[in-house]
């Protein structure tokens, strides 16, 4: 900064306030400071500048969740960002994976290099780890799943209202024989999305049969294979509740290799990429991730800003969006 101030002819304190976007700089003075920097290829060192601050901030925030390339988790990170934006403050990302030891390294990580808070989608079962980092002054939000082990603030979905919904909708459309495929039942989200499909079958007097059952199903592939054995077993059933966005698109595919997008019925809890574009189009309870991260990012930015009081839980609604594939008729498979 003293040999941008040198070669601009400016002071120390007029370089400063231009680097920091001040805006009481005279413009004449400011171009001369901007021209400095591009000929001098000067960065602003943001490390010294925290350290110099008295209350170490340093205007990034890190997320920690399931999977980058996961869309509804992209979806999440945008809503976040989009609201760090306007703060002025930088989003930093890492993928668990569904792996608690991964979660906790993130985590970890990300605190060690002195981000402001910390928005993180649980996989473990046990996130007490973290009072630590928040007794050294990092802020703590949980999005699409509740934390275990810590009181925090938390954003998520009504999971138990969305699986009701959809399984509710088979059922209206005649369906008895409704298979579950879902991840591990030790995620939150999806054990809540569990007990509404048996809760949904129990109250249409419909028998609860584990045959039916698939869970564990952690990837699209996994998923497909799920719906194979199903589908070749001697009672297949007539329809299915695809419990996350990955496992619909592997249901959709083991349907649509066996010749039976047509003949099967399919609902989804997420929304599908495309899924409105094929025939017949993917009926599905939707979520909105964005808004997940939005809110997520909002309750983050009031602790920062020196909200003390008792954690709180914003739980949002989804909506089923039918679409041709939920309305199918129940028909005896593979006659």
């Amino acid at each position: 900064m003293k040999d941008v101030a040198a070669v601009a002819g400016v002071s120390l304190a007029t370089v400063s306030r231009v680097v920091n976007g001040r805006d009481d700089v005279r413009r004449d003075l400011q171009e001369r400071v901007r021209r400095a920097i591009d000929h001098l290829g000067y960065r602003r060192d943001l490390t010294a500048s925290t350290l110099r601050r008295a209350d170490r901030a340093s205007s990034i925030i890190g997320l920690v969740h399931e999977d980058v390339s996961n869309p509804f988790f992209a979806a999440v990170h945008r809503g976040v960002e989009d609201v760090a934006r306007r703060r002025g403050v930088l989003t930093i990302s890492g993928s668990s994976d569904e792996d608690p030891e991964r979660e906790r390294e993130l985590a970890e990580a990300f605190a060690a290099r002195g981000v402001d808070g910390l928005i993180i989608a649980p996989c473990g079962t046990d996130q007490s780890y973290l009072a630590s980092e928040r007794a050294r002054g990092t802020r703590l939000v949980f999005v699409d799943r509740a934390p275990r082990g810590i009181e925090a603030d938390a954003v998520r979905s009504d999971n138990f209202a969305a699986a009701t919904a959809a399984v509710a909708h088979l059922i209206g459309a005649g369906h008895r024989r409704i298979a579950f495929l879902g991840d591990r039942p030790d995620i939150l989200t999806a054990a809540d999305r569990l007990r509404g499909y048996r809760a949904t079958l129990a109250d249409a007097g419909i028998a609860h049969d584990p045959a039916l059952e698939r869970l564990g199903c952690s990837s699209e592939a996994l998923a497909a294979r799920a719906a194979h054995e199903l589908l070749d077993g001697p009672s297949p059933p007539t329809a299915f509740f695809s419990a996350q966005n990955l496992i619909t698109a592997g249901t959709v595919r083991a349907l649509r290799a066996l010749g039976l997008a047509r003949t099967v019925a399919l609902v989804g809890l997420d929304d599908l990429v495309l899924g409105d574009l094929l025939d017949p189009g993917i009926t599905v309870v939707r979520q909105d991730p964005v808004a997940l991260g939005r809110h997520a990012a909002e309750l983050l930015f009031a602790r920062l800003d020196g909200f003390d009081g008792p954690a709180r839980t914003i739980v949002l609604d989804t909506e089923l969006v039918a679409r041709g594939s939920g309305e199918i008729a129940p028909s005896v498979v593979g006659a």
